[in-house]
């Protein structure tokens, strides 16, 4: 196995981590809830007054960091080698595994580990092999990119 230097950014995923952390943090300190994105944008959904204006920010938030990356002169660039097909059903069974998880690798993974939930814990460790196996199949016994 190779590491991919030019690819390989510790600093900037460091600080990535740190700022996500930091939003975690602020979220659950000061509004009491989980930053979860299955669990936000799926409030949305059902429309509560008094609880759209925070998940709405929030998701702001998220769709507007690559546009300001992009006026700070680092655009990002995606290169996704799936077809309309496959991302929508992807998106479609990551959907389904939210909700029998009960959230998703952002409420689990950097939310409920942080809290010490248990079930948090069985959550990550069964989307890490979830997606660990379903890589291997996709380039070893499909073949692939």
């Amino acid at each position: 196995m190779q590491i991919d230097l030019h690819h390989f950014t510790p600093g900037l995923s460091l600080t990535g981590g740190l700022i996500i952390g930091l939003a975690a943090a602020v979220l659950v300190l000061f509004n009491g809830r989980i930053a979860g994105i299955s669990g936000i944008f799926g409030g949305l959904l059902q429309l509560q007054l008094g609880d759209i204006g925070w998940r709405l920010a929030f998701l702001a938030g998220l769709m507007g960091a690559p546009i300001m990356s992009s006026l700070l002169g680092k655009p990002v660039h995606l290169d996704i080698q799936s077809g309309w097909g496959e991302i929508t059903l992807a998106g479609f069974v990551v959907g389904i595994g939210t909700r029998y998880a009960a959230g998703c690798t952002s409420g689990h993974g950097v939310c409920g580990i942080s809290r010490g939930a248990v079930r948090s814990l069985v959550a990550t460790a069964t989307f890490m092999i979830a997606g660990f196996v379903t890589v291997f199949v996709r380039l070893h016994l499909i073949g692939g990119h």
